[in-house]
């Protein structure tokens, strides 16, 4: 727990505790057993004394009380020590993974409220998977007492299952046994659902975590300037989520983001990322690996196909008026709902690559990068971009200037979201639509009228001079001067 001065944490605050799981047998001896060496016995009581302030038989957000009852409970002072002691039993509940503080704010009663989110001890198999624990668990109580207790928490299979040689599975599944009535969908149900599961839709929303701090810990080197800032990212949640969706987007590694991190100038003097140049330099990460795997595929004379088939989660409810009508293309191997869930969700460049069998071409890959980082359109936008050039039935050719002149119509147009994307690209289909029946209009005009004429093409009527009146005579010495003119003109030539 960050605090700058103790009386921003003082007795008189008050408090909630946020808990959505409980504890079961074998997580309060995981409690016992291997958090409690590492934080202490304050940080332990303080866990169990914050869980308790939910039933034990239900979960969710408790009502706010004074942080005096956290200190009596704890039997400790209400003084300078004792607020120095509670938050350095925190801090070590949220070094270990146990705890999660946020401060909420009032600016009209100047008031702050502090947030105890809770989280679940780790499972035993997670937690030696987990080498800055184990490691820090064996520095507390020595090497043989780790192995003892690893040993205790994984008990030995029965000598007589070694007879035993063949294994099958047996299980029987969900649809062999029930089966769901079709019906039409409830809009009341979908409605109250989607209220009742606004946190699993936004959980859902976010890419996997491929980035963890611990391993990055371990990779990152000791002797960087920016190894204390990196150290910060594990009380900065929604850092590490950016991070994660940037590598999910360029398809990097933890070896390569801690490569981007030890750069110069990743982070501004707060310790807060420098997040358009670490998009930018993990740009150029991308197109270097782009260039390898393409002449490794060129030395190898053979394909790698990149892209899978669009399938994934279910997808969440988006408001008919709002659905996009899937590519010819897709329109076999992916649902309505899931399409417009993956233009809402996934990053420009795995949302592009879904369009080819293979490899993505560079110029089309040059494109959507200057869109991306130049003209800074989000990523739903882009993604309705991509659908709108690569469905679009008229004969026109994706060049660069085309799919440039879009982009920066949508820009001056002020589209910023992924609804005035929709209706922007359903205007242009309906100008296009409008331009198609007038050329049709005119084709078939043009038609009726040489087909009048005899059917053939004919050529153009000629303007005919036409006769003004009687001319004027010339006299005989007007002739006899312009014979003599003529003479004079063809001796000189």
């Amino acid at each position: 727990m960050r605090v700058s001065n103790l009386m921003e944490f003082t007795e008189n605050h008050r408090f909630i505790v946020r808990r959505d799981f409980a504890l079961s047998g074998l997580d309060r001896k995981a409690l016992v057993g291997f958090y409690q060496p590492m934080a202490g016995a304050v940080s332990a009581a303080f866990y169990q004394l914050l869980y308790h302030q939910i039933a034990e038989d239900a979960s969710g957000i408790s009502t706010p009380e004074s942080q005096r009852k956290l200190f009596l409970g704890l039997g400790i002072e209400l003084n300078a020590g004792g607020r120095q002691a509670v938050v350095e039993a925190a801090s070590r509940l949220e070094a270990i993974g146990l705890l999660q503080v946020y401060r909420h704010h009032n600016p009209l009663s100047e008031e702050t409220l502090y947030e105890y989110a809770l989280i679940a001890p780790l499972s035993p198999a997670e937690f030696f998977a987990s080498e800055h624990l184990t490691l820090l668990l064996c520095d507390k109580i020595g090497k043989s007492a780790l192995l003892e207790l690893r040993d205790g928490f994984a008990s030995e299979p029965p000598p007589e299952l070694a007879r035993f040689v063949n294994r099958e599975e047996a299980t029987v599944h969900f649809s062999e046994i029930f089966r769901i009535s079709p019906g039409l969908v409830d809009p009341e149900l979908e409605a109250g659902w989607s209220e009742s599961a606004v946190a699993k839709e936004q959980k859902a929303s976010q890419p996997a975590e491929r980035i963890r701090h611990s391993e990055m810990l371990l990779r990152f080197p000791r002797g960087s300037a920016n190894r204390v800032f990196v150290e910060r990212l594990n009380r900065a949640p929604q850092a590490m989520a950016q991070i994660n969706y940037l590598a999910y987007k360029y398809d990097l590694e933890v070896p390569e983001i801690c490569r981007l991190l030890d750069e110069d100038g990743m982070f501004r003097h707060d310790g807060t990322l420098q997040w358009d140049d670490l998009q930018h330099r993990a740009n150029l990460m991308y197109r270097q690996d782009r260039k390898r795997a393409e002449e490794r595929e060129r030395f190898l004379a053979r394909g790698d196909e990149r892209t899978g088939s669009p399938t994934g989660d279910e997808p969440v409810a988006i408001p008919p008026s709002l659905l996009l009508d899937i590519p010819e293309r897709f329109q076999e191997s992916i649902a309505v709902e899931r399409y417009n869930e993956l233009l809402r969700r996934e990053p420009y460049t795995r949302m592009l690559a879904r369009f080819f069998p293979g490899e993505v071409p560079d110029n089309f890959v040059r494109v959507f990068e200057r869109i991306d980082l130049s003209y800074k359109l989000p990523e739903p936008v882009i993604n309705v971009l991509i659908h709108y050039v690569f469905s679009l039935g008229r004969a026109q050719r994706l060049t660069k200037s085309f799919v440039d002149a879009i982009a920066s119509n949508m820009l001056a147009k002020g589209i910023d979201t992924i609804e005035k994307a929709i209706l922007y690209i359903r205007e242009q289909e309906k100008l296009n639509e409008a331009l198609d029946r007038k050329n049709r209009g005119d084709d078939s005009a043009r038609a009726a009228v040489s087909g009048g004429r005899g059917g053939g093409r004919r050529k153009p009527a000629m303007s005919v001079v036409k006769d003004s009146g009687t001319a004027d005579e010339v006299t005989p010495e007007e002739l006899e001067r312009m014979l003599a003119r003529a003479r004079e003109r063809k001796s000189k030539k």
